[in-house]
């Protein structure tokens, strides 16, 4: 059965469940896009590891990539290979001193190995046609968006934080903002890092023009 070839190319909130998110994959050589509802850690899973992020402690995800990498098993390709009652199925496959092993999955846990190892993800045609949808405008540029709304970790509230959501970056210098970084990274607050991150970026960019 051939596979076909996708990308992550977003990751939002859900819109038909509200406590949940959704990611969304492209089809590499077509306009037909793959979404798929999945819960809020996986979807903090997957985006930490787009954002490349390096959390604290290692979440679950990174352990296993880890334990995986100790005992020399390499992570081949993710498939989505089956849809049953609106359920996505995964599998992993792997390799072991060149002997392939498929290990079954959730696929919100597939995506978030799939991600981390910058392994190719799969998926056949009849996935396609059943839960698939047709980009309308195949220009539109639907690029991977990790900054998109990432789920926050519950963490301890903190009494009092310059890092509130509510306090504007602007207002705060390059050094104060890496320092802000290094303390919501410490928080497990990966909302706000990107948030942090994407403001230094554009300040990056900024400078870059008015040096030309």
């Amino acid at each position: 059965m051939k596979k076909i070839e996708l990308d992550i190319v977003a990751l939002s909130h859900s819109v038909t469940q509200s406590h949940n998110y959704a990611v969304v994959l492209g089809e590499q050589d077509g306009s037909r896009r793959l979404p798929i509802v999945i819960g809020g850690f996986e979807a903090q899973a997957i985006a930490v590891a787009m954002e490349r992020m390096t959390p604290n402690r290692p979440l679950t995800h990174d352990l296993f990539k880890n334990t995986l990498s100790t005992f020399e098993v390499e992570l081949k390709e993710v498939i989505i290979n089956n849809l049953l009652e609106g359920i996505f199925y995964a599998r992993l496959v792997c390799i072991k001193n060149g002997e392939v092993v498929e290990i079954d999955s959730r696929t919100s846990d597939a995506l978030a190995m799939a991600v981390r190892f910058n392994c190719p993800i799969y998926t056949y045609e009849f996935i396609l046609d059943a839960a698939g949808v047709i980009l309308e405008d195949p220009d539109e540029d639907d690029a991977p968006k990790p900054s998109s709304p990432t789920p926050k970790k519950r963490r301890k509230k903190a009494a009092t934080s310059s890092t509130s959501k509510g306090s504007s970056l602007s207002q705060y210098s390059d050094v104060d903002l890496e320092q802000m970084l290094n303390e919501v990274l410490g928080e497990e607050d990966y909302e706000r890092a990107a948030e942090i991150r994407d403001e230094l970026k554009k300040r990056g960019e900024v400078k870059g023009g008015e040096e030309k």
